[in-house]
């Protein structure tokens, strides 16, 4: 029987703190329940978008909308095999909820694991769960878990993670790829065919997901993983977009995370890279018309490398024509630039629907990243097992 854990949400949890362990862990293998108190499964929880600035501490915008499926009341905590707690500002409230506390209990008396990140651990502090241990935090934490009886443990980066038992503890979103391979080590997993390295290529305003959720799973599973932009070198960052159905004809557009890049796009050498990962969002209608991003493309495909694209993304595969004779979807308003690069059109239904055709993975929007990683570690021998 395979591993099913519970994600215990609210609204105004952090974006990336929710979906980035949702959704890898989906695409490991392991079924994962999100529930929110007072709330029923196709219900959403509003998240928040937490990011460093210039100011003396994050600051605060609108995220995307987490669609939940699990009703909390009708959850029976002990067919799970492991509990994760996203940060945010859902904490403050759900640890003062004694149906969220009892929950908690139940994960720390039974010593199945529990992985919580950033503000989390206010829920652990409020449970009696980290007395005697050692764990992290968001460091604005650090008086209610020394006051809670935990061995406080400074995080030297914000990627910082502790794992004392079955308690495993982060900092912030910023290190979900040791905090989510951790937790899967925790309920049993073994990782193999991961020594691989994969570049991304990113652009401004890509979708906030299709970039985060796809990088931190591969690097999770103990991937290298690169991103570069061009006309931009490793440290420099690119603004993403937080794009929703918000009940408008066509999706909203919010500003995303600022995200990171590792590496530098002059002078890179594809040659040194296994696959090949294209997000979505609006990056790709500009990257499009850039022949060194054609090129890249290009090499990517005719060495028969995977690579995966998802929702816009497909726009540069068509302007690369590389895509004549083959079979793929995408955003649906892609189809036309699919259809006339020569490509057989696959509908995405449902929209979270990914396929395969040879060395390329397409999918549609980022509801579809556990199948569209999922998809990408087959065509590069990575496997989860229990």
């Amino acid at each position: 029987m395979g591993k099913i854990v519970l994600l215990l949400c609210g609204d105004y949890m952090e974006d990336h703190e929710a979906m980035v362990p949702f959704q890898a862990l989906q695409a490991y293998g392991i079924a994962v329940d999100a529930a929110c108190p007072g709330k029923k499964a196709g219900d959403i929880c509003r998240t928040a978008i937490h990011d460093s600035a210039a100011y003396q501490t994050y600051t605060e915008s609108r995220g995307h909308n987490f669609t939940l499926n699990a009703t909390f009341d009708e959850v029976d905590f002990g067919k799970y095999d492991g509990l994760v707690i996203p940060g945010g500002r859902a904490p403050e409230y759900l640890a003062m909820n004694e149906s969220v506390l009892d929950c908690v209990r139940k994960f720390s008396d039974s010593g199945k694991p529990i992985a919580s990140v950033c503000h989390g651990q206010l829920i652990l502090a409020a449970a009696n769960s980290v007395k005697g241990r050692k764990c992290t935090a968001y460091p604005a934490v650090k008086p209610v878990l020394i006051d809670a009886g935990a061995h406080w443990v400074e995080p030297e980066t914000m990627k910082a993670c502790v794992a004392d038992g079955n308690i495993i503890t982060g900092a912030t979103y910023e290190g979900h790829p040791e905090f989510i391979q951790l937790f899967v080590r925790a309920l049993g997993g073994k990782i193999t065919g991961s020594d691989k390295k994969i570049l991304f290529l990113c652009g401004d305003f890509m979708e906030d997901y299709e970039v985060t959720v796809p990088f931190q799973s591969l690097e999770a599973l103990g991937c290298h993983v690169d991103a570069v932009c061009p006309k931009k070198k490793g440290g420099d960052t690119c603004p993403t977009a937080v794009h929703d159905f918000e009940g408008d004809q066509t999706y909203s557009e919010k500003p995303g995370h600022s995200f990171t890049l590792t590496a530098s796009f002059e002078g890179l050498d594809a040659s040194n890279y296994d696959a090949l990962v294209i997000p979505g969002g609006r990056a790709p209608e500009y990257l499009a018309l850039d022949e060194t991003v054609i090129a890249l493309v290009k090499e990517f495909m005719h060495s028969k490398k995977p690579v995966a694209s998802i929702c816009h993304g497909q726009q540069i595969l068509a302007a690369a024509r590389v895509l004549k004779g083959r079979k793929c979807t995408a955003y649906p308003a892609v189809k036309l630039n699919v259809v006339l690069g020569g490509a057989t059109w696959l509908e995405p239904d449902p929209i979270d629907r990914c396929y395969t055709d040879e060395n390329l993975v397409t999918g549609a929007a980022w509801p579809g990243h556990p199948e569209f990683v999922s998809q990408l570690m087959a065509l590069l021998g990575i496997q989860v097992s229990f």
